[in-house]
């Protein structure tokens, strides 16, 4: 039987299973965090439990989108890339047709959560799915292509406020403006991981385009703004001083991640980008919560 197009003689969980590291659901974490500071923020403390549900529904299901509709776009690039010709739909661990199944039915998830929350955020769905699918595109003509997957984190602030309260406080932008240019300063620093074979494929990046060493400026750069960013916004909201605790060990926490990547070594390319990245979210997301709670 060919494993490649996932035929029922493979277990469910087995299948379902693959799909969930293809699209590294754990990563998740990345985002969610910001999702559910934005919650306790508009409510001023808990939020309403069933709102509060639906909204980490969206978040996940949305991003759930965003990963499958990216492994299908980018499934050629993959197969020529060493680092992801591994991947599932290269390797024909999953079909294009699965793929596309799961895409389609985290599409119905996300739209069903929002469909419980403010009706505003049901004329605004098509925004963050346009900006997922169009992001993977955005390397084909553009460097800037970072910033196609720092918009997802734009939105997500803004967007939380809107579907739980049907406003969008001035707050929440600086807020989604901090996230995303944290997120587009850590993607400039993955992609230096791919930075030759970009160049062979004719693909966009900051490193292609520049170098790696100007590159890992560009990002030290990025993640500066995004602390001053977050820290305007604090200011905004009249945030609770464990918010701009919080701001800070984002700050520590970042100049670390720098550190951990040169020009002349990016063997903890990975630690830099997988683990501290959820660290940094998890903390600032905890600190931010527990400001609005007290």
């Amino acid at each position: 039987m060919n494993k490649y197009v996932l035929l029922s003689g493979t277990p469910l969980w087995k299948r379902v299973g693959v799909f969930l590291e293809a699209i590294k659901f754990e990563h998740s974490v990345f985002a969610l965090p910001f999702a559910i500071l934005a919650a306790f923020i508009s409510a001023g403390g808990w939020p309403d439990l069933t709102d509060f549900i639906w909204v980490v529904v969206a978040m996940v299901s949305m991003r759930t989108f965003g990963m499958s509709a990216n492994r299908l776009i980018d499934a050629e690039i993959d197969a020529h890339n060493p680092r992801t010709a591994m991947r599932a739909i290269p390797t024909g661990d999953i079909s294009r047709f699965a793929m596309t199944c799961y895409m389609s039915l985290a599409a119905l998830i996300f739209v069903a959560a929002i469909s419980q929350l403010h009706p505003v955020t049901w004329w605004l769905a098509p925004i963050p799915l346009g900006v997922l699918v169009g992001y993977p595109y955005l390397k084909r003509f553009t460097w800037l292509a970072h910033f196609g997957l720092g918009a997802v984190y734009l939105i997500v602030p803004p967007a939380v406020s809107l579907a739980l309260t049907g406003t969008m406080p001035f707050g929440f932008v600086l807020i989604g403006l901090g996230s995303m240019v944290w997120v587009v300063g850590f993607d400039v620093l993955y992609a230096t991981a791919d930075f030759q074979v970009d160049r062979d494929q004719g693909l966009y990046s900051v490193p292609s385009r520049f170098g790696i060493p100007t590159a890992l400026v560009i990002s030290k750069g990025l993640h500066l703004i995004a602390v001053l960013l977050l820290v305007i916004a604090g200011l905004v909201f009249g945030s609770h001083l464990l918010y701009f605790v919080g701001v800070a060990l984002v700050a520590l926490l970042l100049s670390y991640e720098q550190s951990l990547v040169s020009s002349d070594d990016l063997s903890k390319l990975n630690m830099a980008f997988f683990t501290m990245n959820g660290v940094i979210a998890i903390i600032f997301g905890i600190f931010v919560v527990i400001g609005e709670l007290i």
